[in-house]
């Protein structure tokens, strides 16, 4: 707990001046200050994103579940799980050790972050495609859910940013259905909100492009 007072006016202090970020949702989180839930929210800044769930649900704990290459760099290990971070186990001896701890934050109360789109596309302001695999963690726990989705708009004429992130839910799995049908109703209602949100953005930073297309563009070019 020390650890979240400590960092809070840092990460609070980052988000204000880099980008300005405003939450619009926030007070839906109220609901369930007294429980468990998970956070799911597309993965689009390197930093940011390990404390805009923290600043927004603050003072309840969050945890983040990583991918292990997120710890595995020098000196990332320390650093990353000062934050809060849970890596994912690289084999299967791990897993119930690391599903024991997951089900520990939530029933103390925590909350638990999840990216599960895997990979950072910075400032990307559509929702990628992903897979239900990572709500089982809400379904076997039969626990809330809320989506988090950070949209980008330009600051007046200037170049630089701003972040206006929108939390959404809580959503509940549906018990009248088979655990495998839960996560997958579950992961559609959570995406479909996330697509949502993510056009309210107005400002592309960076512009992503298929493979192919990039090809073209530069065939048109000769």
């Amino acid at each position: 707990m020390a650890q979240n007072v400590l960092s809070m006016p840092i990460k609070v202090l980052y988000q204000k001046i880099k980008f300005r970020l405003k939450y619009v949702g926030r007070e839906k989180l109220k609901e369930n200050r007294d429980k468990g839930y998970f956070i799911y929210g597309n993965h689009t800044q390197p930093f940011a994103d390990t404390f805009i769930p923290s600043v927004a649900n603050y003072p309840k704990r969050n945890f983040l579940i990583v991918n292990p290459e997120n710890v595995s760099m020098p000196g990332m290990h320390t650093m990353v799980e000062m934050l809060g971070a849970i890596p994912i186990p690289c084999d299967t001896g791990g897993m119930k050790n690391f599903m024991g701890a997951v089900e520990d934050k939530i029933r103390k109360g925590y909350s638990v972050t999840i990216y599960p789109e895997a990979h950072i596309w910075p400032y990307y302001t559509g929702i990628r495609p992903f897979q239900a695999v990572s709500f089982r963690y809400p379904v076997t726990l039969n626990c809330p859910v809320y989506a988090l989705t950070n949209t980008y708009h330009r600051r007046g004429k200037s170049e630089k940013v701003n972040i206006v992130t929108y939390i959404d839910g809580p959503f509940y799995p549906n018990q009248n259905l088979n655990p495998k049908e839960r996560r997958r109703e579950l992961r559609d209602r959570v995406y479909e909100c996330m697509k949502m949100r993510s056009m309210e953005s107005d400002y592309e930073v960076i512009s992503y492009r298929r493979a192919e297309e990039s090809s073209s563009d530069t065939e048109d070019m000769k």
